[in-house]
């Protein structure tokens, strides 16, 4: 007797509402039945059953289920039901992949895919105008681009699925904000801080479920901030700097609990205080070890999470101090730190993706940046910067 397996997700507009568990197929009380499929459409990979095909194509590159999403309907349902992400989860596959979201001009966002050194143009945000040429902050959670902006009446957020290839409105937060320190672990992430429409400076934070798009406020930090920075270390969200006030920087941090639900203050975590012309600080987290710039020295330093101090490495390859940390990008991905700025050559401007793995160490105060990627004639500014990984187990659980 055939039965119908229940599909999660069946529209765009409903895109994280399912528990992506499930995928639309046809099947005889499941699909290793032995009984051959009827039909020209009905495999998946012609001469396999669908539990072979299936297993086959859990090897495929998330970056490329955009792709397989065109071939027909049903190959459609599969990548958009969310059921290839729990195969692989089910056969182990630990591959690690990422893509690393930017936009430098106003055509638009572009990702890089560092493992087959390609870049892809995103679709354009279907916003107004307002929202088209405010600031913007971004954030990469799950399968999904979160961009934060302002519309003509509110703060808005779009998000884009990486599986969908789409752009679609995202709930608005509890408390809508602007310049808040963020960080994502998984499926999840936590926006803390910022300033509401106006101008009040925030001491609130929410978790973010990419799962079920659903924002639930967290409790309160012990401080109000913004213009902070936020990252997620040993399993626990951070967030450092920032100003309480526009006269009164900051240099403790504040470290959330999920599991106790508590904030801790950590006096003098962040030592080097930003001013409000000054970018917020550009942190990143590889290895569960913490990594930051200090934008006037163009110095790349760790943090001792014994000993609360910072220890200098060596320096950017590109200056940072030229715009006080704006229009630079610093970033984790996956073993690396990753460096994302511009840079004037004889042959026009570029914006140059460096990379250095700290397991490398320094060598005579020399950190060995290696070119990861070039997207040339977009000019030396990069407003916005994400990086999206996964493995085959979990969103970087």
């Amino acid at each position: 007797m055939t039965k119908k397996i229940r599909l999660a997700c069946s529209l765009q507009e409903d895109e994280g509402k399912g528990n992506n568990s499930f995928v639309d197929l046809d099947t005889r009380e499941g699909v290793n039945d032995g009984f051959p499929r009827i039909g020209p459409n009905d495999s998946l990979l012609p001469g396999l059953f669908d539990d072979v095909a299936l297993n086959c194509l859990a090897w495929v590159s998330r970056s490329d289920y955009a792709s397989l999403a065109c071939i027909n309907r049903r190959y459609n349902l599969l990548i958009r039901s969310g059921y290839l992400s729990g195969l692989r989860k089910k056969l182990g596959i630990v591959e690690l992949e990422h893509l690393v979201y930017l936009v430098c001009d106003p055509r638009g966002w572009e990702a890089f895919d560092p493992k087959r050194n390609r870049w892809i143009t995103l679709p354009k945000i279907p916003c107004d105008e307002c929202f088209n040429h405010a600031d913007k902050e971004s954030l990469a959670v799950g399968s999904e681009l979160l961009v934060f902006g302002r519309e003509l009446m509110d703060f808005a957020i779009w998000k884009y699925s990486l599986i969908c290839r789409g752009w679609v409105k995202c709930q608005e937060m509890n408390r809508p904000r602007c310049l808040f320190g963020s960080g994502s672990l998984g499926s999840i992430a936590i926006v803390a801080g910022g300033s509401d429409k106006f101008g009040n400076v925030l001491e609130s934070a929410e978790l973010y479920d990419s799962s079920s798009g659903i924002w639930a406020l967290l409790p309160n930090m012990h401080t109000p901030r913004r213009l902070c920075s936020g990252f997620f270390m040993d399993g626990k969200f951070y967030v450092i700097g920032g100003m309480s006030s526009p006269t009164v920087s900051l240099t403790c941090g504040e470290e959330y609990d999920l599991k106790t639900r508590n904030w801790r203050k950590i006096e003098g975590m962040y030592p080097y205080v930003n001013g409000a012309a000054q970018a917020p600080p550009l942190v990143a987290v590889v290895d569960n070890e913490l990594y930051a710039v200090e934008h006037l020295t163009n110095m790349v330093k760790k943090y001792d999470k014994e000993d609360n101090t910072w220890s200098e490495l060596g320096r950017l390859p590109v200056r940072a101090d030229s715009s006080n940390g704006w229009g630079l990008a610093f970033k984790a991905c996956g073993e690396k730190l990753l460096v994302v700025g511009g840079q004037r050559g004889p042959e026009g401007e570029a914006v140059v993706l460096n990379s250095w793995c700290p397991r490398t160490g320094v060598r005579s105060g020399t950190i060995d940046w290696q070119v990861l990627g070039v997207k040339e004639h977009v000019g030396v500014f990069v407003y916005n910067c994400a990086v999206m990984g996964w493995s085959g187990e979990m969103l970087l659980d």
